[in-house]
């Protein structure tokens, strides 16, 4: 009789250690990382932040891996980041993001946010639309400053947008659209991280030419470059 209830005294304990741990840390690693990789960026970070387990599970390498597909591209399936895959999806979220803060600037046609954002160097370059080119940081800032004159500016749609990052060069190649029904203007930009941060050192704006409507830029508007 003792032995009996002394086993179901353990029982009762297995049972309470087992109520006390959650339902994903009782999964195997491997169906673990899968459920991870339905999570969007901010819920791993907060899952990283209720205990050991979730910390370690959400740090996984190829749940970070899932989570850069599904929110960057697939180009890059077979790259094999240096620092893990966490550390390159951090580093291209922040090349994204600095990529629409350039957009932002266009819109609100800022030359003291524009010679910020640009590298003060003789090597950088801007191919505008109209094909014209400039080199250096001086005559690309003149071209914007001329850019921006124009009082019509336009809003513009920017799609499938893609980085590629490496240790202290980035560049992104994108769409940006001024009306649907025409063609887009095909864009590149290219950064360089200097002094704890990224700097546009090039871009280059190509505008759709549609033969068949004889599409042409159009004056008085400032497209994204």
């Amino acid at each position: 009789m003792k032995a009996l209830l002394n086993g179901s005294e353990n029982g009762e304990i297995a049972v309470e250690r087992q109520i006390g741990v959650s339902m994903m840390e009782q999964l195997v690693p491997e169906i673990t990382t899968h459920a991870l990789s339905y999570l969007d960026y901010p819920s791993l970070c907060r899952l990283s932040m209720t205990n050991s387990h979730m910390r370690e599970a959400a740090n996984d390498d190829n749940a970070w891996k899932a989570l850069y597909h599904k929110d960057f591209t697939l180009e890059q399936h077979n790259v094999r980041p240096p620092n893990g895959w966490k550390a390159y999806y951090a580093a291209t979220r922040t090349i994204v993001n600095t990529n629409a803060e350039f957009f932002r600037i266009v819109r609100e046609s800022s030359l003291p946010a524009m010679s910020q954002f640009w590298l003060n160097a003789d090597y950088v370059k801007c191919f505008h639309a109209t094909g014209e080119s400039f080199s250096g940081y001086d005559a690309v800032m003149e071209s914007w400053r001329l850019a921006f004159r124009w009082d019509n500016v336009v809003d513009f749609q920017v799609r499938d947008v893609k980085a590629r990052v490496l240790t202290e060069m980035a560049w992104v190649t994108m769409s940006a659209y001024i009306e649907m029904e025409n063609g887009p203007f095909n864009v590149t930009n290219v950064y360089e991280f200097q002094n704890g941060r990224w700097y546009m050192v090039h871009h280059h704006t190509t505008f759709f030419v549609n033969i068949g409507i004889g599409q042409l830029p159009l004056h008085g508007q400032v497209a994204p470059g």
